[in-house]
């Protein structure tokens, strides 16, 4: 590559990869998405290395799985001695800018006072501006910071200033609404579209490329990492959005009634499951078609915005030289086997995600791959993209390069995805649940699933012939020797990505 690139990496929450029309969904708008993809290359087998927004997110930063970088579920902050991507970015002279939801540290409130975080809901939300958390500057590696944190319109951080100085008497509902942040589904918003928080990240991003190309941050390149906290339950799409699908004509999921109520594991949590938390419960007919259909209006008010973001970019003169990068961090189940939300299955609907790039001179229009890819690899393939010596990578990061495909869809650089998982349960009656760790491994044609403390059942699914995954196939004695060869294969992958630092200080 001849001249420095700049970056664009946008990247949503909770966004399954058939949630979008260029991913073949036939009731959802988003043609800003499309037309992007349509630029560059779309995987249609990118999976995320945990499910859950905080591990998922630090292995973006780091390019470390969670078991080594030590986030292995929400609740734990990343180790700010753990070096990011950004970090070396930084290094190599780059500005490195984010605007929206990070999540590195915790956002709910913690169990000990002993412990800190600058991203909690709490602080920013009730305390004076005075005495609100500090971000370190840079804050993992991120020079500039336009901080938004929760979701739907319960969102505070930074952006509960610039909501202050046009509407401040929407903050106090916001306040009314951050203790009961997962009470509900969906609810209706009074919020219009542009005082939204989609609207905010919008503007915020765009005044960046003004500053940008006004040679604001004295020639250096940029890395912009451009978070929304959509479509992340309780949606409650603004304005025109929440009536823009009818619940009764959307397309519920072909698994949708063939339940869990037998699953050997999942079938006793989902029976004991707690009503208002952030992880998967049974749902029904009525709930999840409006729950779809507000889904779906806040990821068409998201492709809006990124309409908006692409169109200043190009406007600026900058998308010549912008790679740009589009993902999720995990999925949502939305009605799979009848259940809501995410958490402990690993069914696609949770673990495949959203991947598109498009990188000037690279990447040729409406390319589609099938290869294998994962949300480990992306910092990896964008520091060798920028042609940032290996010396400055940081130690240890994990991924797989993915250039090769991006120069040709039908190149391959990993036969398997790992997900990872480890996670504590909250039961009804404030009970817990006894910690799982699930571990999966998906292949071009196959996921297989283990549970901890469960050799007896686990999962196995023919994604090639089952793509609904309505079959297990564990306990089929025709598979029994395609089980076996899948968990050797399996149990030599955790092996391999096992930590390998710190190294020997002396002979053996």
């Amino acid at each position: 590559m001849n001249e420095k690139m700049n970056v664009l990496f946008i990247i949503c929450d909770q966004l399954r990869a058939d949630h979008l029309a260029c991913y073949g969904n036939p009731d959802i708008k988003t043609p800003n998405i499309d037309a992007f993809a349509e630029g560059g290359i779309r995987f249609a087998n990118a999976y995320c290395t945990n499910p859950i927004c905080m591990p998922n997110r630090s292995t973006i930063f780091t390019g470390k799985y969670p078991s080594i970088h030590g986030v292995r579920c929400d609740g734990i902050n990343l180790d700010t001695k753990i070096p990011t991507f950004t970090q070396t970015l930084r290094k190599c002279g780059y500005h490195t800018s984010s605007i929206g939801k990070i999540h590195l540290n915790c956002l709910t409130p913690l169990f000990n006072r002993k412990f800190n975080s600058v991203e909690s809901l709490i602080g920013w939300t009730f305390q004076p501006k005075e005495k609100r958390p500090v971000l370190p500057s840079p804050y993992y590696g991120l020079d500039e910071v336009d901080l938004v944190l929760g979701h739907g319109d319960a969102v505070t951080g930074h952006y509960l200033d610039w909501l202050e100085e046009r509407s401040p008497e929407l903050v106090d509902s916001i306040k009314n609404r951050i203790h009961k942040l997962f009470q509900k589904s969906y609810y209706d918003t009074q919020f219009p579209v542009e005082l939204y928080q989609s609207s905010y990240i919008t503007e915020k991003t765009i005044a960046f490329f003004k500053r940008f190309s006004e040679g604001y941050y004295e020639n250096k390149h940029f890395f912009l990492h451009c978070s929304f906290p959509d479509p992340h339950h309780p949606v409650c799409p603004p304005g025109k959005y929440k009536d823009m699908y009818n619940p009764e004509e959307l397309n519920l999921s072909p698994s949708f009634n063939n339940t869990l109520d037998n699953h050997t594991i999942l079938g006793e949590y989902l029976e004991n499951a707690y009503d208002n938390s952030a992880y998967i419960r049974k749902t029904n007919e009525e709930e999840i078609r409006k729950f779809l259909a507000y889904t779906y209006g806040t990821i068409s008010l998201i492709d809006f915005s990124i309409g908006q973001i692409l169109a200043a970019l190009s406007s600026f003169g900058l998308d010549k030289n912008t790679m740009v990068i589009f993902t999720s961090d995990h999925g949502e189940i939305c009605g799979d086997h009848g259940i809501i939300f995410k958490g402990m299955v690993h069914y696609r609907g949770i673990i495949n995600v959203p991947l598109i790039w498009n990188v000037p001179n690279i990447t040729e229009q409406n390319s589609i791959t099938n290869s294998l890819a994962s949300s480990i690899d992306i910092p990896t393939t964008l520091l060798n993209l920028l042609e940032i010596d290996c010396k400055f990578h940081p130690l240890g990061m994990q991924g797989h390069d993915l250039t090769p495909i991006l120069k040709d869809p039908n190149s391959k650089v990993r036969d398997q995805c790992i997900i990872e998982e480890d996670e504590d349960f909250k039961m009804k009656k404030g009970m817990y649940q006894t910690p799982m760790r699930v571990r999966t491994m998906v292949s071009k044609d196959y996921r297989i699933t283990i549970y901890q403390g469960r050799e007896d059942t686990g999962e196995l699914y023919d994604l090639k012939n089952d793509p609904h995954e309505c079959n297990n196939l564990w306990h089929d004695k025709g598979s029994q020797e395609l089980r076996f060869k899948l968990l050797n294969k399996l149990l030599h992958e955790i092996i391999k990505i096992q930590n390998r630092y710190p190294e020997p200080i002396a002979h053996a």
